[in-house]
């Protein structure tokens, strides 16, 4: 036999032994439903979404629930700019005026979901795997309140409150039309953009955590992956945290061990903990396969959010 011969012949055994040893977390995750926030710099990245996009088909075909929820703001930036929509913000958080919003919607609901269900439908395509693409506003699927922010005024050491436009918050989930997506003889994957509709009608943007938070609260979870830029929760020495209980992860915010993006990302881990996922998982969605090294190996990929023991 060839070297060539030898060296092909030594991959196929490694990948058949890599099968083998996923078994019993393929075991453990059949039929439950995995919520993944898709979003930061992947999303920009056409490479690395077509991968993203083959593994969720890979998710779909091994028996497990993928409902992929996504952000955009990168691409809304873009597209305000190309509109001449100029931007306001306060405290790093950008008011989102009725323009704006218009854009927002256009951008989320519209070219950045269809991308992705397109990419989903491209991979899926040999065995009829199809991303289908949703947004709050179907089937009265989010309804959102407004949200409230408020900031200290440096020179009363008052609280005041900022008005941010059409920001929300999830308010009530009615996850009826995507558990029917998930539970139809055929292979659908809900996608879903963070737009919501207040109780009088009116259009909101909300941040894609707290959605895929509320939707995997909802959908009683068994895993929730938040797909960040980074590989997870570092310690003070730089080094990947690969497991938290919900008190650890409430202590990490207080003593600055988690600080910046990270301070929110583990409040919606928390919370979703607390409304019922079994845990939550922090993890470098830029890596290729990163969701399947998390779900199908003994050491994971990110940090694990879980609840406390007893």
């Amino acid at each position: 036999m060839s070297d060539l011969s030898e060296r092909d012949a030594d991959a196929g055994w490694a990948a058949a032994r890599t099968l083998a040893e996923a078994l019993p977390y393929i075991q453990i995750y059949d039929r439950e439903i995995v919520v993944i926030k898709y979003g930061g710099h992947a999303m920009g990245e056409d490479d690395v979404a077509r991968l993203f996009a083959a593994d969720v088909v890979l998710l779909k075909l091994l028996g497990i629930h993928p409902v992929v929820v996504h952000g955009g703001g990168p691409q809304i930036s873009r597209m305000l700019s190309r509109s001449g929509v100029e931007s306001t913000f306060i405290d790093g958080l950008r008011v989102t005026d009725a323009a704006t919003m218009e854009v927002a919607e256009m951008v989320l609901s519209g070219a950045v979901n269809k991308e992705i269900v397109n990419f989903i439908n491209v991979a899926g395509r040999e065995a009829d795997v199809r991303g289908v693409g949703l947004s709050g506003k179907d089937a009265r699927l989010i309804t959102v309140e407004k949200a409230v922010k408020s900031r200290r005024d440096p020179e009363t050491s008052l609280d005041l409150i900022v008005d941010l436009g059409f920001v929300g918050q999830p308010k009530t989930v009615d996850p009826k039309i995507v558990d029917a997506l998930i539970h139809t003889e055929d292979d659908y994957v809900p996608v879903i953009a963070p737009i919501g509709v207040s109780e009088d009608g009116e259009t909101y943007n909300i941040n894609a955590d707290a959605v895929a938070g509320a939707m995997a609260g909802a959908l009683n979870a068994k895993r929730m992956l938040l797909l960040t830029d980074v590989q997870g929760v570092l310690d003070k020495n730089g080094e990947r945290i690969a497991q938290m209980t919900v008190s650890q992860a409430r202590a990490a915010i207080v003593d600055g061990t988690a600080t910046g993006g990270m301070i929110p990302k583990l409040e919606t881990a928390i919370h979703a903990v607390e409304q019922g996922v079994e845990a939550v998982v922090i993890l470098d969605g830029r890596r290729p396969h990163a969701m399947l090294v998390e779900l199908f190996t003994e050491h994971g990929a990110g940090t694990l959010v879980c609840k406390d023991e007893g």
